[in-house]
């Protein structure tokens, strides 16, 4: 399945393709927004932006750590590297900005809630206000940027720096389980009969360029 998925992840500032989230979890929804990733980095951090051409947009979730699957919410689950064994980070975040930041061996097995000192030191922007209550119905774009600096991940676990032909293993989802339209849309499909992004064995090939 590595194959299949590989994508190339160019260097920040050079112009990537983006990578679109075409399955999905549990039954085909109603409302499946459109949302594009694009990855890149430099010898310091990884820039993640994702853009969702969305509707029934909301976000109450207002503290760090706080469950954000419940908003309008974009995540990316990654191992750094290729032995998905050693671990794997989910870095979830709503329309909003609001933060959910882990790590994890295996799901709720030695799961580590990363300090906010940490969390913090993801820069993160938002084009959405903090708070989106009541729900936004009509069509919505909105997008979340962020640096995720790597010696923050080399704290809680092994990290292959990003250089020409490192490889990680990742997947990137987008979800709104308490809106009027929930949804589990994935990048890498996840074979499994009901919404569960925690499956590292489903995770697609991450080859930076």
């Amino acid at each position: 399945m590595g194959n299949l998925f590989e994508k190339k992840v160019g260097l920040r500032g050079e112009t990537t393709s983006p990578l679109v989230l075409r399955n999905y979890m549990g039954e085909m929804p109603a409302h499946f927004p459109e949302t594009k990733v694009t990855l890149s980095y430099d010898d310091e951090a990884v820039y993640l932006a994702i853009h969702v051409a969305d509707r029934y947009v909301r976000a109450v979730a207002s503290g760090y750590q706080d469950n954000v699957s419940r908003d309008s919410c974009v995540e990316f689950f990654f191992t750094p590297g290729e032995a998905v064994s050693a671990g794997y980070f989910n870095l979830e975040i709503n329309c909003g900005g609001t933060m959910l930041f882990h790590f994890q061996k295996e799901f709720r097995q030695e799961m580590v809630a990363i300090p906010e000192e940490d969390g913090r030191r993801i820069e993160c922007t938002h084009s959405m206000p903090k708070m989106v209550d009541p729900e936004i119905t009509e069509p919505a774009e909105w997008t979340v940027e962020c640096r995720i600096p790597i010696d923050v991940l080399e704290k809680y676990g092994p990290v292959v720096r990003p250089s020409p032909g490192a490889v990680w293993r990742a997947n990137f989802y987008k979800c709104a389980d308490r809106t009027s339209h929930p949804h589990w849309l994935t990048w890498a499909p996840v074979d499994l009969p009901k919404p569960d992004f925690h499956q590292p064995r489903f995770f697609g090939t991450l080859k930076f360029g």
